[in-house]
């Protein structure tokens, strides 16, 4: 059993009010392998929403009060932000999933990479806050794109 962000179903849940929609994410729930979820909206946000990123840090100072989550616009999103990441490890805690599935990048799921809170595109090492408190808590996490590496080097491993 997995949890996946629920972008990745084709769930029109991005900032935008689009999907990241990946077929082989929308079969692991149809298979009744995989729960969707979206930090962002358990936590309270509409959808479409103003773009966030984390600035002073990265999800890990988030938890610890040390970064804070704003819009583009100025807002303060942090508390939205950490209550999503809490539903999500409550559903983890009722579903013990072998794994967690998020989306790289976002401020909530990014695993490895996020944007740096300057608004400009620009990339940093780290992960978003659901990923953190996820970690935090001993669940694994991976970004939607290591699974697809991993699973693109079994069916070619298979051949």
């Amino acid at each position: 059993m997995y949890l996946v962000s629920a972008c990745l179903i084709g769930c029109e849940v991005t900032w935008q009010g689009g999907a990241n929609a990946r077929e082989v994410f929308a079969e692991l729930v149809r298979a009744h392998r995989a729960i969707p979820v979206c930090p962002e909206q358990l936590g309270g946000l509409p959808t479409p929403r103003p773009p966030a990123e984390i600035v002073g840090g990265t999800g890990e100072d988030v938890v610890d009060g040390r970064a804070r989550v704003m819009t583009a616009d100025g807002r303060d999103v942090t508390e939205n932000f950490l209550r999503g990441a809490g539903e999500v490890l409550r559903l983890a805690e009722l579903v013990r999933p072998d794994l967690v599935i998020l989306k790289e990048r976002s401020p909530s799921c990014g695993v490895r990479e996020i944007y740096d809170g300057t608004f400009t595109r620009t990339l940093r090492a780290g992960c978003g806050v659901t990923t953190a408190l996820l970690r935090r808590c001993g669940w694994q996490v991976i970004s939607d794109e290591e699974y697809l590496r991993g699973r693109a080097q079994t069916t070619s491993s298979d051949t």
